[in-house]
């Protein structure tokens, strides 16, 4: 189940079992530990990615989904001091909703502009060059523009966004982000992001 591959194609059942599982591993970290049939009356947003009217069959999902993160080692199993089934996140559960999150990230272009540029720069070893290309990747999909060979500019604020990238990919050292008032030749730049 990879989906940090920018923009991927999904059937719509995998597609839903995606959502599912994603919103079951954002459940389990919020609480810690929860019960296994607690998990689909604290995960509400599960109801619009299932197609069944009926409240059983979507229970049985939610259930059977939890089971499949169980053996793909994103969720691990343990009973609580009663006795009763509960699941808590693992350390690859974690990463894996990292990536959900990542898949999700977008820079919201405000009502208006406030004249300031957010520039990256960024000085990755070719030893990590997949990293390097992969990031570069990244910032193209999020409408970034390049100035130099490691340099990319954006009008909005984006330091969350970039905050994920740097933990996801493990580079917090390796970047260095920065706002600026004043960007010298700027008139291309504001043309090509449409803020003239």
């Amino acid at each position: 189940m990879r989906i940090t591959r920018i923009r991927p194609k999904h059937t719509d059942a995998k597609r839903s079992y995606e959502n599912v599982g994603a919103i079951i591993l954002s459940v389990a970290a919020a609480a810690g530990i929860i019960a296994i049939g607690a998990v689909a009356p604290n995960a509400l947003q599960l109801l619009r990615f299932l197609p069944s009217k009926r409240a059983a069959e979507r229970r049985h999902y939610i259930t059977k989904t939890v089971y499949r993160l169980i053996e793909q080692g994103y969720l691990e199993q343990s009973k609580t001091a009663r006795g009763v089934p509960c699941v808590r996140l693992t350390k690859k559960g974690t990463q894996e909703l990292q990536k959900y999150k990542l898949g999700e990230i977008e820079i919201k272009k405000p009502f208006r502009w406030d004249n300031r540029y957010r520039i990256i720069i960024f000085d990755i070893k070719e030893a990590r060059r997949a990293v390097r290309d992969e990031l570069r990747s990244w910032l193209q999909h999020l409408g970034f523009i390049r100035l130099q060979q490691s340099v990319w500019v954006h009008p909005y604020k984006c330091k969350e966004v970039i905050s994920l990238l740097k933990a996801h990919f493990h580079i917090g050292k390796d970047v260095l982000y920065m706002e600026v008032d004043y960007l010298e030749n700027d008139k291309w730049l504001k043309e090509s992001f449409g803020l003239t």
